[in-house]
């Protein structure tokens, strides 16, 4: 008798569960910008903040000190020459009276809201400060709604990126709780994401941003020095595509500065003049632009689990079929989809029992295991975790 209003129960809190779930769905995709850009800042930022632990205490001010002293500064500074390379790109495009379609219906909006800034010649040439901080503001008053809800999604993607740092060995503590199985499968797919999220959005992601605001910077620079005759078309715009291409190893980069270069000698030639301006550029570009990132940043990009091209794909298909998060969003699909098809999918097929192994080099544990790297393969399950723990301590 008690089995129909068992099973009653039961469908109310199912269907509470689907309404649930939904909410929270439609909540994640309204804002699945916001959500992906704090996961990239969480990525971005978590090999500084555990640095941070040994020296900052407790863990809440080790991850503010993480997130103000790098992630906002790196955010705004972003925003901000990327805003004035669409600018550049606006001025190319309307100057060869060039159409897009489709690709200039997608960026219009973002070329519309990018002048509210300045770029850093026109800001300079002012008569004074006053003036410059004046046409600034008039340019964002036309915006203020825009601003507006810039400045809150920013702040929530602090937000998250904060609590995902701080708390993030809660979380993965949970999943383990929740959905490890006795093989060890669901474990050894969270660690192999995991993995493959950190060196996409700590090595490739950031360092092509790093490379393209050197370069944006470096070309700006000359620019100011630059004699009359000759001068780098578009500087900051031609910064950013260094950065896009430093995404190919080794020869990424050289696939924008030579050609331009080249293009610089010819001008020079045909001026007969600007030949030691030329010969500076070709040294800037070759060691600033160049070898000091490949030299300094490059080898954190190491250890990939992933086909470079699957990689770049992801970059161009990502943008373009769900707009600026899609940079971020892209990847992230492929990951979860490379793994799933290596770890999940043979078994689902044919029914093979999993066996995980290492995939690539070993990964930071949950914090329970202190700060020690471990690998996939010592996670089979959490009792076969403790044991390992145990008999490695005896």
């Amino acid at each position: 008798m008690d089995a129909p209003e068992f099973d009653r129960a039961r469908a109310v809190w199912w269907t509470l569960a689907v309404v649930l779930a939904g909410v929270f769905a439609f909540t994640v995709y309204s804002f699945i910008g916001t959500f992906v850009l704090g996961v990239f800042i969480y990525y971005a930022t978590r090999p500084v903040y555990r640095r941070l632990q040994r020296w900052v205490r407790p863990p809440t001010v080790a991850a503010i000190v993480a997130l103000v002293t790098l992630a906002l500064p790196a955010m705004l500074l972003a925003a901000y020459t990327t805003a004035v390379g669409l600018q550049e790109l606006d001025q190319l495009l309307t100057t060869q009276d060039v159409d897009l379609g489709a690709l200039g219906a997608l960026l219009e909006p973002y070329l519309d809201v990018s002048s509210v800034v300045q770029d850093p010649e026109a800001f300079l040439n002012q008569p004074s400060v006053q003036d410059a901080l004046q046409k600034t503001a008039d340019n964002a008053l036309d915006y203020i709604g825009f601003l507006t809800s810039f400045i809150v999604h920013i702040f929530a993607v602090i937000i998250i990126a904060f609590y995902l740092l701080r708390d993030d060995h809660q979380l993965a503590a949970w999943f383990r709780r929740r959905f490890t199985d006795g093989a060890g499968v669901s474990t050894a797919y969270g660690r192999a994401v995991d993995n493959d999220f950190s060196n996409i959005f700590f090595g490739n992601i950031l360092f092509a941003f790093a490379t393209g605001i050197i370069a944006a910077v470096s070309y700006w620079t000359l620019n100011a020095f630059s004699p009359a005759s000759i001068a780098i078309p578009y500087p900051v715009l031609l910064g950013l595509v260094t950065g896009v291409a430093s995404l190919i190893p080794i020869i990424g980069i050289k696939l924008v500065w030579v050609p331009l270069a080249g293009w610089l000698g010819v001008v020079a030639v045909q001026q007969d003049a600007g030949y030691g301006f030329v010969a500076v550029f070709v040294a800037v570009a070759a060691v600033i632009v160049d070898f000091v990132p490949d030299l300094l940043l490059r080898p954190y990009v190491s250890g990939r689990n992933l086909h470079l091209g699957l990689v770049i794909l992801a970059y161009v298909f990502g943008p373009l079929l769900w707009g600026w998060y899609g940079l971020f969003l892209g990847p992230m699909v492929l990951v979860l989809v490379v793994h799933f098809v290596r770890l999940v999918l043979p078994e689902l097929l044919a029914g093979e029992q999993i066996e995980p192994e290492p995939l690539g080099r070993d990964v930071w544990t949950d914090g329970r295991h202190g700060t020690v790297q471990t690998r996939v393969s010592d996670f089979r399950t959490d009792g076969a975790s403790e044991d390992a723990d145990t008999t490695n301590t005896n």
